[in-house]
């Protein structure tokens, strides 16, 4: 067992909803002191939920949210943390170890952060269902920067929806970024690579998380991943394209939807056309007026 001091660190926005599958298995895992929920104003009772669990509460104006400095704002109030984990309001612990597990990472010195395996939620689709297998394996690795040879840009697939940090590795390549559209983690995961660390994926560790993305969210979303592309295009040159490992989705898709859920195949193929458009329309955002990249982006609080 890993005996560093940890913190739990939350966004939330709005969260009630999830609160009854989301709180119980936190609670049995860790102590409500060492749970920071980081509130963005929420209306719907979500400060109240989390004060009555024993988490602490630190709470932002909606508008001060961005993906990267917020989190890093959770540093400055839990100071004596060693090891920082981050969960989302949507990622639900599948058992009771599942974060002991990912600490265990930690027993690895070399080891500067750790992810664990998300699985699809309950009544998920076909669609969401497969990119949760296809990118999350049943095989626990760690990864160094030398992987970036056979991996490319998968080396630093990483997620903040469940994933934890080495204070001090964190800190030794500045935090996370400040004032990012999103995509903080694979940022931060490139710099701590960069810098010697070695990066462990723990695939017994598992929360329930996926979405049931529409066309038009898959597109926005992919829209703002042009955007993080092109205003950190160093990411690309260190870890080359990602332009591979989507062909590699795609074919995996289809073959995954053949032949029991054939009827989602053409919803498929337009997600992926959605998605290859949205892409190159964010790489191309400095051509864009603020008015228009605000309504193709999922993450329009960026564009204030």
């Amino acid at each position: 067992m890993v005996t560093a001091s940890i913190a739990i660190i939350v966004p939330t926005l709005n969260a009630a909803g999830e609160w009854d599958r989301f709180a119980p298995p936190l609670l049995a895992s860790v102590n409500p002191d060492d749970v920071l929920v980081l509130d963005s104003s929420s209306a719907d009772g979500t400060v109240e939920l989390a004060r009555e669990a024993g988490f602490r509460v630190h709470t932002i104006a909606r508008s001060e949210f961005n993906h990267g400095g917020t989190r890093q704002l959770a540093l400055q109030l839990m100071p004596d943390a060693e090891i920082l984990l981050f969960l989302t309001q949507d990622a639900i612990l599948a058992n009771s170890n599942s974060i002991a597990l990912l600490l265990e990472a930690f027993r690895d010195k070399d080891v500067v952060a750790a992810f664990g395996r998300q699985m699809p939620r309950n009544g998920a689709t076909a669609i969401e269902t497969h990119a949760r297998l296809f990118n999350y394996s049943t095989r626990s690795n760690v990864r160094s920067l030398k992987d970036r040879a056979e991996l490319g840009f998968k080396t630093i697939f990483f997620s903040n929806s469940f994933g934890a940090y080495r204070r001090s590795a964190l800190e030794a390549v500045g935090g996370f970024p400040s004032d990012v559209i999103f995509g903080e983690d694979t940022i931060t995961i490139a710099k701590l690579l960069l810098a010697g660390g070695k990066v462990a994926y723990v695939a017994e560790a598992k929360v329930l998380h996926s979405h049931p993305y529409t066309w038009r969210q898959e597109f926005r979303r992919y829209f703002d991943i042009g955007v993080l592309h092109v205003r950190e295009s160093w990411l690309l040159r260190e870890f080359g394209e990602a332009s591979g490992e989507g062909g590699r989705f795609v074919r995996s898709e289809l073959s995954y939807l053949w032949p029991q859920n054939a009827p989602l195949i053409l919803s498929a193929v337009v997600r992926t056309a959605l998605k290859l458009l949205g892409y190159k329309l964010g790489r191309k955002e400095g051509m864009l007026s603020l008015g228009w990249k605000r309504r193709l982006s999922m993450h329009r609080e960026f564009w204030k």
